[in-house]
Parts: C-alpha cells; sequence; structure tokens
C-alpha cells in the first residue's frame, strides 16, 4: 500500500514515458498526488498520463522554449509551481574517451544536466515565493565513482551532483528542498541496446536495482516531513 502525500500535492515528473520516470509517476499518483509527465515521446507520454490519471506535457528538454511554454501550461493550470519537482530524465551511453563523439558528449549535458537546471529555474522563483517544495534530482552512481566507458555519462552526472550542491547551498532556510538521489545500476531500456548479460564488465540485469526501487526511494522522499531536508540518498541493491 502506497504511503499517502499531503493531501492536494502536485509532481511535476521528467522523463515521465518510461522506464524510471514512468515508475516515478506512478508511485506519486497512487499516493495521491495530481501527476503532470513532461517528456518528448508523445504517444508513451500520453499512455503513462493516461494510466495514472495525470497530465501530459509533451516537451523536449534540448528545447528551451517548449520547455518554458510546457512549465507555463503547468503552473497556470495549478496556480503556481508543482509541490514535488522530480527530474527524472536522462540519456545514457557507454564509450570510452577516445571513441566517444563531441555530439554524444553534448547530448549528454544537454538532458542530463542542462536539462535539470533548466527546469529548476523555471519552477524555482515561485517556490521560493511560495516557501515550500520539493526537488528531486536523480543522479547516479556514476557521478560519484569513475567508471570506464562512462566518459560522456560521468561527466553529466558529476556535474549535476556539482549544480545540486550547490542548490542545497542556496536553499538552507527557504523551506525549499532539494535531493540527490544515486542508484546503483538499473534496469530500464537504456541498457537494451548493450545486452549488459553478455558483458563480463558490466553488471548483469538480474543484480540491478529496478525502476520501481528508484520509485520508492522517491515517494520516501516526497512523504518525510516538510521540517526534514535528505540532501542525498544513495541507494544500491542489497
Amino acid at each position: 500500500m502506497s504511503v499517502p502525500l499531503p493531501s492536494g500535492t502536485s509532481a511535476l515528473v521528467t522523463g515521465g514515458s518510461r522506464g524510471i520516470g514512468a515508475e516515478v509517476a506512478t508511485r506519486l499518483a497512487d499516493a495521491g498526488a495530481d501527476v503532470w509527465v513532461l517528456a518528448r515521446g508523445s504517444a508513451a507520454l500520453n499512455e503513462v498520463a493516461a494510466r495514472v490519471g495525470g497530465r501530459a506535457l509533451p516537451a523536449d528538454l534540448r528545447d528551451e522554449d517548449a520547455v518554458w511554454n510546457a512549465l507555463e501550461t503547468m503552473q497556470e493550470a495549478i496556480g503556481g509551481p508543482p509541490s514535488l519537482v522530480v527530474n527524472a530524465a536522462g540519456t545514457f551511453g557507454l564509450r570510452a574517451c577516445v571513441d566517444e563523439s563531441v555530439g554524444s558528449f553534448d547530448d549528454h549535458l544537454s538532458v542530463n544536466l542542462r536539462g535539470p537546471f533548466l527546469i529548476v529555474r523555471a519552477l524555482l522563483p515561485s517556490m521560493l515565493e511560495r516557501g515550500d517544495g520539493l526537488i528531486v534530482n536523480v543522479g547516479s552512481v556514476a557521478g560519484r565513482r569513475a567508471l570506464a566507458g562512462n566518459a560522456s555519462y560521468s561527466a553529466s552526472k558529476y556535474g549535476l551532483r556539482g549544480f545540486h550542491e550547490v542548490l542545497v547551498e542556496e536553499l538552507r532556510g527557504t523551506g525549499v528542498r532539494a535531493t540527490l538521489l544515486e542508484p546503483a545500476a538499473t534496469d530500464t531500456d537504456l541498457w537494451d541496446e548493450l545486452d549488459p548479460d553478455q558483458d563480463p564488465s558490466l553488471p548483469d540485469r538480474s543484480r540491478m536495482l529496478t525502476a520501481g526501487d528508484v520509485a520508492d526511494a522517491v515517494l520516501f522522499l516526497a512523504t518525510r516531513p516538510a521540517t526534514v531536508t535528505i540532501p542525498l540518498l544513495q541507494i544500491e541493491r542489497a
């Protein structure tokens, strides 16, 4: 049974069309939140929104104007910023520095680092004015540990960690809280092309966290009292 969220909780989940984002949207909706899911894939996004009784915001995090317009639509509908923001969108690939392309490197930074910054920059002023709210930035074990083949992904996730730590300092005493959630390897479709079970250098999918495990951690954070802040939460498979 889901732990109920406070009455009137609204939530924005980026990357809400699949994987961790879709599971987070489901958990939050089950716990009573009014959920808005943002992603670039309209068909899958609409399916998730319909399934959780939420609303879809089709926008590509790489497109600043589209994101600002989507967030304006949401804020007009709910009368302000959401209670909870979950930056779960991400892109992932494995390639050594010597083989990585500039385009792929830029894409990782655009989605995994610039995307969360854009969401926070758009919503934080009104959250600060209201004096409450929670921002959950979904990072990665690759944001604190050097792993071969993670040139672009680690750069983006280490960057997210740095941005988040500054955000935590700037939010002290404002009533707005922020958590960096750093899961270990998580079994989503981002691994499909890599087929980790056939690569001894990668973790077996059976030993990874599930998207549901990460979503449960988000719900745990969202149900803490407003007087409790958890700047960092790291989770891994037991």
